[in-house]
């Protein structure tokens, strides 16, 4: 045990030194991992109690919610190791200790782990009601000084919260740790080979002419939110962020912490420094790009060797950084759109996990289940295509950062005015260049192959109600509607959803958001209507809109647009849609989705039916199937729900169609928040199916769930598999496994 004197100069040492450098010891961290990151993590971590660094916990709680929906001023960012970088700081901020570093066993932290000892879950199928779940259920967050009184009120809320608690050998690990006042240990050094690769990727991104700036400039605001790492390096599991430092290479990172990534850096002169990741990758965030020397020199073909000129590089006002139409109108669009589609998974998953950890101001805006393809960069009209867009600039302006109150209906109106100017202007244009003989024809030939071989051309996204996923190649049974995203509705999605939503801002910025995100998706879906045939696009529109008003039926595809331009396609049946969907996953590289088939035929039954049982199913469930000996099969169930339209904000329920609901089931991982565990014998397998095809209620799958499931209250099994499904993730897919969140487990 360390000395109290020990432990007060540990206390101002870590209060006002900064708090990145240091990492939790490897015995403690295994713990922390695996039974708090998957609980306290991201914006949406408990009373901002970020466990996913040793920082975090340094830091302590906050009773501010990042999560407000209500509020009508933009909150303080309160981002770890951006907005402070000492414990002093985030104490001026509103954070209160966690840690008692006097008398260690009184921190809230260990009187929480030992209140979960002292009051266990009680024996029982499902947890109490005194034990409250849900995303927007009231937070205590209780501060030392009121602990006693917190601990009469909710003796079972305890940490783990709703869960079982630590093994005795877990929590002697921990409450060992915590004795010894925390402390944590100095972060692996990077190796040579790592040093190497940050000094030539740092003097990449820090040219000095006006080219390599405003080339640095445009890639800053699409990878900012990326965990890059080395694969030409062996070097697993190490992830860098690219950030603005008032410091050269060489020197440490002094970070400029702006709101948005195209707000004014301050100084005259900064650089663009590769930072080295801080935090344990969790799965509802984690989003992994490849920096090696192909990719340095396709960035150098596209941006860079091209003999064009850049005049000036745009100011950071508002007006000009939000669009970039306008402040990057010197960069060969061609160039912009290709830097996009190279990885376009991680641009489409920027606003699927990007800078929030809870998506529903941007989810409730699309389907469950939707294809994704993208038009081709090549066309002989990309050139024109730049030139117009460069001129229907101010018709595809973004919403402003505002600090009112609500939404002008005044101002709802001009971006509809403008959008509907917006597809007008592109109708027109398409009618130019298809016209006559030698006109683009309306073929396969404008969608985007991958060159060959990419596989981010073929995408599937499943939205699990508040969270969602991207997945390459084209999973689970022909979608209700799919997307063709071109580069202006790509570059759109990603400012808007990415580079300009702030988790922090005020309900206006948030619904307004949410309201814009309308007009993208519904051009995406117009883009693809052009595909089918004449008569069969308002007949499809009106499916996928049903009972909403013809003014918004209009914004996707109106009568004059739908029998203005034929399509070139020769279809030879009577239903084109799914026609073209089948064409599309036999010839989009990965279009047939390998790495998640086959799912066990035995589930064959669950993927190609639709109906009230499927709505009872939860948005993620995870299956782990024991086979003979040691082998294990591991699939998920996801829950595709089924509404008339999404083109509306509020009464969800009111639209929901659970006769049209249906499954997919694959190998493997998808999603983030699984909502609970399966786990089965292989010769249990076609039962299991069977019990959910015969599902009528909630009694039904609360029956399901007790013999198949393991619930919260399952001391001996839920831990063990949650450690065995994240070590599973973690062994097949390494690069993109991150730890799997619990806060949305369910208890049904």
């Amino acid at each position: 045990m360390l000395g109290k004197f020990t432990l007060t100069l540990v206390a101002l040492v870590v209060s006002f030194c900064a708090l990145a450098d240091s990492d939790y010891p490897p015995q403690v961290k295994s713990v922390v991992e695996q039974r708090c990151m998957v609980c306290h993590g991201c914006y949406d971590a408990p009373c901002q109690l970020k466990m996913d660094a040793w920082a975090g916990v340094q830091r302590g709680a906050s009773k501010e919610i990042v999560y407000d929906g209500t509020r009508i001023t933009d909150a303080v960012p309160t981002r770890l190791f951006e907005d402070a970088q000492t414990v002093e700081q985030w104490r001026q901020k509103g954070f209160y200790p966690v840690l008692n570093q006097e008398t260690p066993d009184q921190g809230v932290l260990a009187r929480m782990l030992a209140l979960k000892q002292q009051h266990p879950l009680p024996i029982g199928k499902q947890l109490p009601d005194t034990i409250t779940l849900g995303m927007d259920r009231k937070q205590q967050c209780t501060k030392p000084e009121n602990f006693n009184a917190f601990a009469d009120k909710y003796p079972l809320w305890g940490m783990p919260y709703g869960l079982p608690g630590l093994t005795e050998e877990e929590q002697t690990t921990v409450t060992q740790w915590l004795d010894d006042g925390a402390v944590g240990v100095p972060m692996a050094s990077p190796s040579a080979a790592e040093l190497d690769a940050v000094q030539r990727w740092e003097a990449f991104f820090n040219g000095e002419s006006l080219k390599q700036r405003l080339t640095a400039r445009y890639m800053y605001e699409h990878l900012f939110i990326g965990d890059l790492y080395f694969s030409d390096l062996d070097a697993t599991g190490v992830y860098y962020n690219l950030v603005r430092s008032r410091t050269p290479t060489g020197q440490p990172i002094d970070i400029i912490a702006t709101r948005r990534p195209y707000n004014s850096p301050g100084a005259a002169r900064f650089y663009y420094r590769l930072q080295k990741l801080r935090s344990v990758a969790l799965a509802k965030r984690h989003m992994p790009y490849a920096l090696n020397a192909e990719r340095m020199q396709r960035w150098q073909s596209l941006f860079l060797d091209p003999d064009y000129e850049v005049t000036n590089l745009p100011p950071y006002g508002t007006d000009v950084a939000v669009n970039p139409f306008i402040a990057y109108r010197e960069l060969p669009q061609t160039a912009r759109y290709k830097f996009m589609l190279d990885e376009a998974q991680f641009t489409i998953m920027g606003y699927i996990k990007g800078p929030v950890c809870r998506g529903q101001v941007a989810l409730n805006v699309i389907d469950d289940h939707f294809w994704i393809v993208f038009l081709n960069p090549d066309s002989q009209n990309s050139v024109l295509m730049a030139d117009f867009l460069a001129e229907e600039s101010t018709n595809m302006r973004l919403p402003k950062d505002s600090q009112g109150a609500v939404v002008s209906l005044l101002e709802w109106r001009n971006y509809a005015n403008e959008q509907l100017k917006f597809l007008e202007a592109k109708t027109e244009f398409i009618a130019n260049v298809t016209a006559g003989a030698e006109g683009t024809k309306i073929n396969l030939d404008l969608i985007w192959d991958g060159d060959g071989d990419n596989d981010n051309a073929a995408l599937t996204v499943f939205r699990h109600i508040n969270s969602a996923s991207v997945v390459k190649g084209f999973v689970g049974q022909q979608p209700k509607t799919a997307w063709v995203i071109n580069y202006s509705l790509l570059e759109r999605i990603h400012y808007l959803l990415v580079a300009d939503f702030d988790v922090f801002g005020n309900v206006e910025h948030q619904l307004e958001t949410r309201l814009y995100m309308d007009f993208l998706r519904m051009e995406g879906e117009q883009n693809f209507l052009f595909f089918l045939p004449e008569k069969d696009r308002i007949p499809l529109r009106n499916f996928w809109y049903r009972g909403a008003t013809q003014d918004t039926k209009n914004h996707v595809m109106s009568e004059s647009v739908a029998y203005s331009q034929q399509t070139d396609i020769q279809y030879h049946t009577d239903n084109p849609k799914q026609e073209l969907l089948s064409i599309l996953q036999q010839r989009q590289p990965g279009g047939e989705a390998a790495q998640y088939q086959p799912a066990d035929p035995r589930f064959t039954t669950l993927q190609t039916l639709q109906g009230t049982p499927f709505s009872l199913m939860p948005e993620v469930a995870f299956v782990e199937v024991l086979g003979e000996g040691d082998s294990v099969s591991v699939f998920t169930i996801l829950h595709n729900d089924s509404y008339s339209n999404n083109a509306q904000i509020f009464e969800d329920q009111k639209r929901r169609i659970p006769q049209e609901d249906y499954l997919t089931v694959v190998k493997g991982f998808i999603g983030a928040y699984p909502n609970v565990f399966f786990q089965l014998s292989d010769q249990n397998l076609e039962n299991f199916v069977q019990t959910i095809m015969s599902m009528r209620n909630a009694a039904d799958y609360a029956n399901l769930v007790t013999v198949f499931g393991v619930r919260r209250t399952n001391v001996p099994l839920f831990w063990p598999l949650s450690d065995r499904l994240n070590a599973h993730y973690k062994e097949n897919r390494p690069i993109e496994a991150g730890l799997f969140d619990l806060n949305r487990y369910e208890n049904r």
